[in-house]
């Protein structure tokens, strides 16, 4: 049985939701339905920066060899403010590290943005930041040689329908989107890792 490991903040988690309604946990429907020996490991914390993501890193590593890792943090740092170049550096950090512990690993970034209507209030400027930080993603994917998932949130972010009512986190009909928007680049590394 390999594993792929979901790394990230509550949209990973499932915040609100049973654990079975989860992102991690559609995709694991995928892959029984598909019958391919993969167990996807959710390892999603409310609340997490890439800051802490690079703290935790090590306990879940030392736990699971992951075959694959799906990196999908940032949301927070952006809705708080955090400096891109720290984003990034966290971001680069926990890549290089899963790298190194796991050569054969095949490392996927999920891309994130910051609505302007819920980042961080007052900064000035948050236009301009809305959308370097948008940016850090695709850039460092590139920068980095990894699969690339343009955006967890394509087709989710904005519509209330598919949010819970904090209009932050996807409700069940919104985690099933990111797990179509996951799956899509996920699904052609599956044959290469087999």
């Amino acid at each position: 049985m390999k594993n792929i490991i979901f790394f990230g903040d509550s949209l990973t988690a499932g915040y609100g939701l049973p654990a079975a309604a989860s992102f991690p946990a559609r995709i694991q429907e995928k892959l029984d339905a598909a019958s391919l020996a993969y167990r996807a490991l959710n390892y999603g914390v409310s609340g997490e920066t890439s800051a802490g993501g690079r703290q935790r890193l090590p306990g879940v590593l030392a736990r699971h060899a992951p075959d694959i890792f799906v990196l999908a943090l940032g949301a927070n740092d952006g809705l708080r403010g955090i400096a891109v170049r720290e984003t990034v550096a966290n971001l680069r950090h926990i890549l290089a590290e899963v790298r190194r512990q796991f050569p054969a690993a095949r490392l996927v970034l999920a891309g994130l943005q910051v609505p302007f209507d819920l980042g961080p209030l007052g900064v000035p400027g948050l236009t301009r930041y809305a959308q370097e930080f948008g940016g850090l993603f695709r850039q460092l994917a590139e920068a980095e040689n990894v699969a690339f998932v343009p955006s967890l949130l394509a087709g989710v972010l904005g519509r209330p329908e598919l949010n819970l009512p904090d209009r932050v986190h996807p409700n069940a009909a919104g985690q099933h989107l990111l797990a179509a928007n996951v799956w899509a680049v996920l699904e052609p590394l599956l044959p290469v890792v087999a």
